[in-house]
């Protein structure tokens, strides 16, 4: 049995859209298992995010899964997206683009889930993680390293999402392994 040749699909239209000098949104059926995108900007069950890379960080368009960090609002959140979510990719100036059907993950990428790491972390556990961060500095280098790592962080792009919707900027990477 060949793999699924939507993953291609989008790669392809991607690349197509930004050498058109275009802007590339996909839409996302957030009402799947494991879609991990920021809730409140979900309408009707689906969800446009701007792909542009000036508007993602560490964009991973792979064969299973779509990847990447993005800031909604100004907030930096990650974005996971099973390819079988992925209703459409398409270019925002003249809606060029093409439609998909969508569909769960299969068994073979539930399994991987059940035996690594959930991707999405429970409310409790992202509400403990909202505000700043208190941690013990060891040495000089290790203030370099955060001063350095915060600094990156604030250079992030935002994501805009449709017309009078501001979205998302920084990308995270999760890389799923066969």
């Amino acid at each position: 049995m060949m793999t699924s040749n939507k993953p291609y699909f989008i790669r392809a239209l991607y690349e197509w859209i930004l050498d058109n000098d275009c802007t590339p949104y996909i839409v996302v059926d957030a009402t799947l298992p494991f879609v991990d995108v920021p809730r409140q900007f979900v309408h009707d069950g689906k969800i446009i995010l701007n792909i542009l890379p000036s508007a993602t960080h560490n964009l991973n368009l792979g064969d299973d899964w779509i990847t990447f960090s993005a800031r909604f609002s100004g907030i930096p959140q990650n974005i996971n997206i099973p390819i079988g979510a992925v209703a459409a990719i398409y270019a925002q100036e003249n809606g060029e683009g093409m439609g998909f059907q969508t569909e769960p993950l299969n068994e073979e990428s539930l399994d991987f889930i059940e035996k690594n790491q959930p991707l999405s972390i429970n409310k409790k556990e992202k509400e403990k993680q909202k505000g700043p961060k208190l941690g013990i500095i060891s040495s000089k280098q290790d203030e370099e390293n955060n001063s350095n790592s915060n600094h990156q962080k604030s250079k992030e792009d935002d994501n805009t999402l449709p017309p009078n919707d501001k979205g998302p900027g920084p990308k995270g990477g999760l890389k799923i392994i066969k």
